[in-house]
């Protein structure tokens, strides 16, 4: 079990229960448990539709799903993958996961046909559960590598229905008692261009019938029992959203998922579902600051005890105005689908360390120089943990290396500094890395696709600031002899691009210069372009809306 330090302990407008009892709570069996004692429980509300589901419903689907899968042939330690909008089957196929010892590769639903292909062969995925709306992603994968396909909704000529083969189900159910429990198995991309598969152990089956370890370290520190009330406005794609909801599953709280985030919706639901705990990211912030003050005074927040945030820096202007607006109920980590170490800060230690992302609570943290030597307080180098999971890069066993240092302490790629009480400053997250609205871009996969343009010799991305996002790509790009710099070619180029890149990828803005600047190996000095056009974010041409 993760060995939570009380740093971080947040501090709101109501101090979370921690007494025996409620730790008693907690720990007592996990989600099917709970479902079997008390099964007309309501643990899953859909915002949109106000669809109410109970913990016996989301439990007999999600074992149904797990005795599927096994009849499918999938084996311990096997993958499935999952493109779904939000909706209550992405739980249900995940906790189905975690009950049968498979991986769910859980994959956005904004991938390109081809991302998606990748992705899905990468992993190894043995079929893959779609949606009517998602199914038209899976064009390229079934037309190079045809895998089964099945769709949560009625049976179309490319994809049966589950729904319909869960209630087809015959014989004695499977008898999982000796497999390791399943989990998620998320895709990080990486400065080569393509996305990365985390891969973490699975947790031994002498596990079952007892509540998640990582559940438990979520329940110290946030304050999370059955009494828990969670919003989840994020995609459920994304690490943090799915396993912070299948958590509060798993302690017999009650999660509120939005279908897709509006500012004033949120505030909305906060009142009416009476909500305990949430999770956010900057951009989301931005957005709801943004709201006239009449709207933001409308709604009754006065259950609102926890607001997690993390993916993305905060700025100090926006979280300093909703800790103004909600109180010092923010708790902000810093952490990776890696799962290789944590830091958090509570809203107290925020306000004497602005910028801060505060001190391990999982793992213990160095701070490393060029020559792998422990820097003290103050100065910058790379983060690493150590003490903290372990995880390997599917299929990648260099990326791997890459990660973990001679004495075993892995970072996630960033840079930073500690203060003298071991507060974690990031001076940077990952150099290349550009985090727009709380989504990693890389930019290595832009330049690839944009490179295929004929115009193009040298192209170089770096996120610029933006007001909503955060960051935004911007592409500095050397054209071939002959090719005229205007706004028609930088929409050909980034059109292009769109046939293999996700629109949320694409650069913003195109700059044509005349060379890029490289070291005398040839090796690229991003620092220098980022250092240009963070101080000229409009240069160059426009091509959406900002």
């Amino acid at each position: 079990m993760q060995d939570f330090s009380a740093a971080g302990q947040p501090q709101g407008k109501k101090e979370p229960p921690r007494g025996a009892a409620t730790r008693a709570a907690v720990e007592r069996g996990g989600f099917f448990s709970r479902a079997a004692t008390a099964p007309e429980r309501v643990v899953l509300v859909m915002a949109e539709t106000g669809a109410r589901y109970t913990a016996g419903e989301v439990a007999r689907s999600a074992l149904q799903m797990a005795q599927w899968l096994h009849a499918q042939g999938l084996q311990a330690g096997e993958r499935f993958a999952v493109v779904l909008e939000n909706r209550v089957e992405i739980l249900a196929l995940a906790l189905a996961a975690r009950q049968a010892g498979l991986y769910a590769a859980v994959l956005s639903t904004h991938l390109t046909p081809a991302e998606v292909a990748y992705i899905v062969q990468d992993c190894g995925a043995r079929l893959v559960v779609v949606s009517h709306k998602t199914l038209p992603q899976l064009a390229e994968l079934q037309a190079i590598h045809p895998l089964p396909c099945w769709t949560v909704d009625e049976a179309t000529p490319q994809a049966p229905s589950l729904p319909a083969a869960l209630q087809a189900l015959q014989g004695p159910p499977a008898d999982f008692a000796d497999r390791p429990l399943g989990r998620d198995l998320l895709y990080s991309s990486g400065t080569t261009g393509r996305p990365k598969g985390v891969l973490k152990p699975l947790w031994p089956a002498a596990l079952r019938g007892q509540a998640d370890p990582e559940a438990l370290g979520t329940a110290r520190i946030m304050g999370m029992d059955e009494h828990t009330v969670y919003l989840s406005p994020a995609p459920l794609y994304h690490a943090a959203p799915l396993r912070y909801t299948l958590r509060v599953l798993e302690l017999g709280g009650q999660a509120v998922v939005m279908e897709r985030f509006d500012a004033e919706t949120a505030l909305a639901l906060i009142e009416r579902y009476r909500v305990t705990h949430s999770q956010w990211v900057p951009t989301m912030f931005g957005r709801m600051l943004k709201l006239p003050e009449e709207v933001r005074r409308r709604y009754d927040l006065s259950s609102h005890r926890v607001a997690i945030h993390a993916a993305a820096p905060c700025p100090v202007d926006v979280k300093r105005a909703m800790l103004d607006w909600w109180g010092d109920i923010l708790m902000e980590y810093y952490a990776g689908s890696e799962g290789c170490g944590t830091t958090m800060i509570n809203s107290n230690e925020w306000r004497q360390r602005p910028g801060s992302v505060g001190r391990p609570t999982t793992g213990q943290l160095h701070i490393v120089d060029d020559d792998g030597r422990e820097l003290p307080a103050g100065e910058i180098g790379q983060v690493y943990f150590s003490g903290g999971g372990q995880f390997s890069y599917l299929n990648d066993p260099e990326k791997t290396r890459q990660a973990i240092n001679e004495r075993g302490w892995i970072t996630y790629g960033d840079i930073g500094h500690v203060d003298a009480e071991g507060y974690l400053y990031l001076s940077d997250r990952r150099a290349d890395l550009i985090l727009s609205g709380g989504v990693n871009l890389y930019p290595q996969e832009i330049e690839n696709a944009l490179a295929r343009h004929c115009g193009v010799q040298e192209v170089a991305v770096v996120g610029v600031p933006h007001p909503d996002f955060g960051e935004v790509p911007l592409a500095a790009v050397v054209l071939r002899p002959g090719a005229e710099g205007s706004l028609a070619t930088a929409r050909a180029i980034a059109e292009q691009a769109a046939e293999v890149l996700a629109r949320m990828k694409l650069p913003q803005r195109v700059v044509f210069v005349d060379a890029l600047p490289r070291l005398e190996t040839g090796k690229l000095l991003r620092r220098k372009l980022k250092e240009r056009f963070r101080g000229e974010p409009q240069a160059g041409f426009a091509l959406r809306d900002s």
